[in-house]
């Protein structure tokens, strides 16, 4: 990379990057992530780069392109990032070992960084979502998981499930996001291996409790509502809405009672856990004061019929059951949002070879997730929208369709494009089907496949032996 910096090469390569970088061509880079923000985390980040092609703004303007497109290899992000260099005059190589380097030089923390504040900056914009819990911010923990490449690296960081053989199975990374329920933005995400202490949800959950402000909501299922959780959330001033864990008997002829099947009960706290010291032990109340409240499922079709929901908003008056209802109904966003993530943007199956390209390929899936939100957002506020009116695939389709026509164009130009975007992209709207029901089957048949019952090393081995 030194020959970049001297000579001949070394001036074009400036010239290039400067076109790249200081003039607004690329309006991905310059519009949903201003050169600015970039510079601010490098700044705080304290990170130094010399003067080559893939410096650090490069570098990620290449990767979110990566992570963007359909094929996520990375000679299609070098082949993009070449066509730029073309269209600015200049010439590049084609080669991937460069880029390769330049992600490995990137540190995790600039892209986990990038990932929070885009986030967050999004959550401030556009508020609060509809009349849910009187306009109060609502968050949603959910967890999902991903498997990687099975190399030796990623083994032993993030082993694969204990029942599978040797060379049969692939690594399993398990992360937990907090997403913003008005835009849809991922806030904060914790990872960690899929099984093993302190792994599962809930302790990654406990990691990203700095992403809460005091006076939100916090949405969760089953698997967050145990007396610890709660009681940490509230510590911050922060309420929660989740569904009972089970774990507890249920009487609703016991505690203060608020209405049929709608009570209030005390949770006596429990011996302290291992994982928690003494200290935070003796600073948490002796008893919750905890909301329980039978929900009926009339709609047909539902799977579910009945639940019971745990809560933290003990004013039945301010915050009655139906209020309750609907508010835990939309915690069904985080799922779609996941699905997104992990099937439109293809972040179910993850490329890299060693766990730390792992974590800042997810990181950039979610930077590159956030800004199609940002979008979102953006078109829906042009045209009265809420942002989860509109179609993140279809946001994103469009989003690819637009990109290489903004490399070249004048800024006035660049002004009638984007205003051309944000309408493409509003007409993309999801309809309100809030009692669609559809079988969870499909009805197209896989192709029948010869499964891998033994490790590849040693099937390729009984291959060459036969004769």
């Amino acid at each position: 990379m030194k020959k970049y910096s001297h000579g001949r090469l070394g001036g074009q390569v400036r010239r290039a990057c400067r076109k790249l970088v200081d003039k607004p061509t690329d309006w991905c880079v310059e519009t949903l992530l201003p050169q600015e923000t970039v510079e601010q985390v490098l700044r705080r980040q304290g990170i130094k780069f010399r003067d080559c092609l893939y410096t650090p703004l490069v570098t990620i303007w290449t990767f979110l392109y990566q992570v963007l497109s359909a094929d996520h290899s990375c000679r299609a992000a070098v082949a993009q990032l070449l066509a730029f260099l073309s269209l600015a005059g200049e010439s590049g190589s084609a080669k991937t070992d460069p880029y390769c380097k330049a992600r490995d030089r990137l540190p995790e923390a600039l892209c986990a960084e990038l990932a929070r504040e885009s986030g967050q900056e999004l959550h401030k914009r556009v508020g609060v979502w509809g009349p849910i819990l009187k306009g109060r911010p609502v968050k949603i923990v959910d967890g999902t998981t991903g498997s990687m490449p099975d190399t030796a690296e990623n083994q032993k960081e993030y082993p694969q499930q204990s029942a599978q053989k040797p060379g049969l199975g692939f690594p399993i990374l398990r992360w937990v996001a907090l997403i913003s329920l008005s835009c849809g933005a991922v806030l904060d995400v914790a990872m960690g291996p899929y099984a093993g202490k302190r792994t599962g949800e809930t302790a990654l959950l406990r990691q990203l409790l700095g992403g809460l402000r005091a006076g939100d909501v916090l949405l969760g299922d089953a698997c967050y509502s145990n007396y610890w959780m709660i009681a940490l959330v509230l510590e911050r001033g922060v309420d929660v809405v989740m569904y009972h864990d089970g774990k507890r008997r249920i009487d609703f002829r016991t505690g203060k009672r608020l209405g049929r099947d709608d009570h209030v009960v005390s949770w006596e706290k429990p011996k302290r856990p291992q994982w928690m010291d003494q200290s935070c032990y003796d600073r948490l109340p002796a008893q919750l004061s905890i909301r329980e409240v039978r929900v009926e499922v009339s709609q047909r079709g539902f799977r579910t019929r009945r639940l019971i929901l745990v809560t933290t908003l003990l004013d039945a008056v301010e915050y009655p059951r139906e209020d309750l209802a609907a508010a835990y109904r939309a915690r069904w966003n985080a799922e779609l949002d996941l699905r997104s993530i992990k099937q439109v943007m293809q972040m179910d199956v993850l490329r890299c070879k060693t766990p730390a390209r792992v974590r800042k390929e997810i990181w950039m899936h979610m930077l590159a997730y956030n800004l199609v939100r940002k979008l979102m957002a953006e078109a829906a506020a042009a045209n009265n929208l809420c942002p989860r009116d509109i179609s993140f695939k279809g946001t994103l389709q469009t989003l690819n369709s637009f990109a290489a026509c903004g490399w070249s164009c004048s800024a006035k130009t660049w002004r009638q494009l984007y205003g051309a975007i944000l309408r493409a992209v509003a007409t993309h709207r999801v309809r309100d089907r809030p009692d669609r029901v559809e079988p969870r089957a499909i009805k197209r048949r896989p192709k029948e496949q010869t499964l891998l019952t033994e490790p590849r090393q040693a099937a390729r081995k009984r291959l060459l032996e036969r004769r």
